[in-house]
This record gives C-alpha cells, sequence and structure tokens, in this order.
C-alpha cells in the first residue's frame, strides 16, 4: 500500500524529501505530531466518551479551513448537531459537512470535494455494505480503516479518524486498527476536570516523547503553554502539599502533590488516591512508616494531585512521600523547595530519568531548591540548579523542613 512500485529499487534512488506536513495552528500539536500533519497521513485520535476528541477534531479543522479545504464526516450526530457544536465553539463556516454512516460514502464525498484534511467521527459507528457483520465490529473497523487508508495514501489527504476507548483503557475494535494508521494520538483526563493532556503513542513520521495540555472552558479547547504555572496558581503554603517535577514525555512539569493525615474512625485505615498510582501510595505508606518510624498504621490517608491530573511518573514517589510526611507532622514544607526521585522497598531514592530538565523547569517558576536523588548530582551539577542531593527518604524529609 505504501511501496513505490512493485518492482525492488536501489535504497538510494528513494526519493528523500521531507513530506509535506499541514500545520495545525495549534503550536504543541504541532509539536506532538513532529512539526504538523503529514499530508497523506492517518491519524487516530482515541479518548473515553466526552473527553472532547470532537472538539479537538472541529478545532483543527477551523484552523486549517481558513486556507485549506477540510471536511467533517460525522457517523454519530446529525449535520444540525455539528454545526451547533461548532458554533458554540465559534468555529469557521467555511468547514464542509456530511452525515454517513456509510464509509463508501464518505469516501465519495471525499473524493468529491477533495479536502486536505478528512475527519471521520468515528472509526467504530461506520460500516461497508459489503462487509459482514454491524458497525463496530472487529471486521467492518478493520475494512472501513483499510478503505479510509488506501484513499488517504491515493490522493495525498490526510485523515482523522475518531476512536473510542473501552473501560480498559484500549482502543475498541480489533489490534490491528492501531497497526494500520500512522499517528496514535491518546486524549485523556477527568471528563469532569479542566484540563486534557494529549500524547503520541505510536508516529511514523516523528517522535512519541512529547504531550500538549489543553484547558476545556465554556469557548472549548484552549492550549496550556504554561501548564505547570497553571496547576500550581492556587497552590498554598499548607502542611501536607509538595510540588513534584515530573516528566509528561519528554516535557517537564511542576505539580502540587497533596495529601491528608488524620485518625481512622474504623478499625481500618483508608487509602484514597487520586491522579497517582494506588499501589504506589500504598507502598510509600509503608515505607515511611517502617523505615520512618512513622505511625500510619491507625491513619487515614489521602493523596491527591491538585489541577486533576493523572501522573505515572515514578519519580513523583518522593512528591508524594513528602506530603504524606508533612500532613503527618502538620508542619508546611519549604514553599522555594521541588523535588523528584523514585523510592524504594528500602527507603532508598533512586535516580530518574531527565533530572536536569526537572530541576531547570523548578528553577524556572521560582522554587530555588531541589531535593533530587544523590545518584543524578552529575547531571544536576551541569544544569547550574540549586539541588539538595539525598540517598534516603529519610535524609528527604529532614531537608524539606531544613
Amino acid at each position: 500500500m505504501t511501496s513505490p512500485g512493485a518492482a525492488p529499487i536501489r535504497l538510494a534512488d528513494v526519493d528523500g524529501r521531507p513530506a509535506r506536513r499541514i500545520t495545525t495552528g495549534l503550536a504543541d500539536l504541532d509539536e506532538v505530531l513532529g512539526g504538523g500533519i503529514v499530508a497523506g497521513s492517518v491519524l487516530l485520535l482515541a479518548g473515553t466518551p466526552g473527553i472532547g476528541k470532537s472538539t479537538l477534531a472541529l478545532r483543527m479543522l477551523d484552523a486549517l479551513s481558513r486556507d485549506l479545504p477540510v471536511l467533517f464526516c460525522s457517523a454519530e450526530e446529525s449535520a444540525a448537531q455539528i454545526k451547533t457544536h461548532a458554533a458554540r465553539l465559534e468555529a469557521s463556516s467555511e468547514i464542509m459537512l456530511v452525515a454517513s454512516t456509510d464509509a463508501a460514502e464518505i469516501i465519495a464525498a471525499a473524493q468529491a470535494s477533495r479536502p486536505q484534511l478528512l475527519v471521520v467521527d468515528s472509526a467504530q459507528t461506520i460500516a461497508l455494505a459489503d462487509v459482514e457483520g454491524s458497525p463496530g465490529s472487529p471486521s467492518q473497523v478493520r475494512e472501513c480503516a483499510l478503505a479510509i487508508t488506501r484513499f488517504a495514501k491515493e490522493t495525498g489527504c490526510a485523515v482523522v479518524l475518531v476512536g473510542h476507548v473501552t473501560k480498559d483503557g484500549a482502543i475498541a475494535g480489533p489490534k490491528v486498527l492501531e497497526h494500520i494508521v500512522d499517528v496514535v494520538l491518546y486524549f485523556e483526563g477527568d471528563r469532569l476536570g479542566p484540563h486534557r493532556v494529549l500524547r503520541a503513542t505510536k508516529n511514523r513520521f516523528g517522535a512519541t516523547d512529547a504531550v500538549c495540555v489543553f484547558a476545556m472552558d465554556e469557548g472549548g479547547l484552549s492550549e496550556v503553554r504554561d501548564p505547570s504555572q497553571l496547576f500550581l496558581g492556587e497552590r498554598a503554603a499548607v502542611a501536607g502539599s509538595a510540588v513534584t517535577a515530573t516528566l509528561h514525555g519528554a516535557r517537564p512539569m511542576l505539580v502540587e502533590v497533596q495529601a491528608l493525615v488524620s485518625s481512622a474512625g474504623y478499625g481500618t485505615p483508608r487509602r484514597l488516591v487520586s491522579g497517582l498510582d494506588y499501589n504506589r501510595a500504598c507502598m510509600i505508606v509503608a515505607v515511611l512508616e517502617r523505615r520512618c518510624g512513622m505511625r500510619l498504621a491507625d491513619q487515614d490517608v489521602y493523596v491527591s494531585v491538585a489541577g486533576g491530573l493523572r501522573v505515572v511518573d515514578p519519580a513523583a514517589d518522593l512528591g508524594m512521600a513528602l506530603a504524606i510526611a508533612s500532613a503527618f507532622r502538620n508542619r508546611p514544607i519549604r514553599d522555594d523547595l521541588a523535588c523528584f526521585g523514585e523510592i524504594g522497598l528500602a527507603g532508598e531514592v533512586r535516580a530518574v530519568t531527565g533530572a536536569a530538565r526537572r530541576a531547570t523547569e523548578a528553577a524556572k517558576l521560582g522554587f530555588r531548591r531541589s531535593v533530587a536523588p544523590a545518584a543524578s548530582s552529575s547531571a544536576l551539577s551541569t544544569s547550574g540548579c540549586s539541588f539538595v542531593a539525598v540517598r534516603t527518604v529519610t535524609e528527604a524529609i529532614a531537608a524539606a523542613f531544613d
């Protein structure tokens, strides 16, 4: 499908010119894509229902419609519903629409209008008449994706396929769908929260280490160019609050970890965690009790990331530990201090990737010191940022309250 011909050719004879890219008008999104959408490529935009996939797609179409022909194909909503949605977002009226669940009709409409960008919403609701199965079945999803991909490669039209995510976080439909497309984008976040994170898990035309953050408001989605400042904007210097430097892809981001420790009202203490890994939080509570002498067995422990962001970076371990220790002692941590580091079962603070980038981001936002793993000292020394090297959680707690 993507080969230059049936006959073999020398690698030296292959056209090595960079692929033509279409800029989306969203700087951070272009960075995630590696510089824009490659003409003729197929992108899969996946996320849970209601997260804002259609809104993001309309945002891209709106930015491109002023200079290029674009087409939005809706298999879930009528044209009138899409128009209402676009009007709420104040999107351009130049966006072309078609409402159909027939993949052949969608391809025919695209061939007639010859758009530079085609959005199909969604891959699980379209079908081909000559393929057995109902819309959303593995055979229909696979064959529809193959047909649309053939159209994209033959015409040079870039395609965005919107896809749903199942309860366990996997893209609905056969796994081959992710192999067919060129780029897989995950749109994540709390439906009830104001923030969304877009990350690439597959990109044939660039890296997969960039993310972008959006804020959802009444006017739709808007890019957050400085997410660290946003997540720390309402921080108060109180007991139970710690700032940790995380990496989302290759992007450093400072977030506030909050903790609350109170006497258990029942025999079994509660452990409630939001925005962080529950099992790691329980492990850190056990390490604090066993290695640092904190009596938490009869205490309820609540841990959360402010702003509704979800953090999976193990470097947030130290932020969790310091926030819980601060809440337990009812003493605030120094307000000019950030931290990062992975914690082991022996209470040691382990090195993490991107230490220099994390410390630089903290210094840029006014944090004068970073509590960091001693194993990262060499990388931090070259960054020029002030830091306190620690080997154990006990040393980190001492530095945080100094």
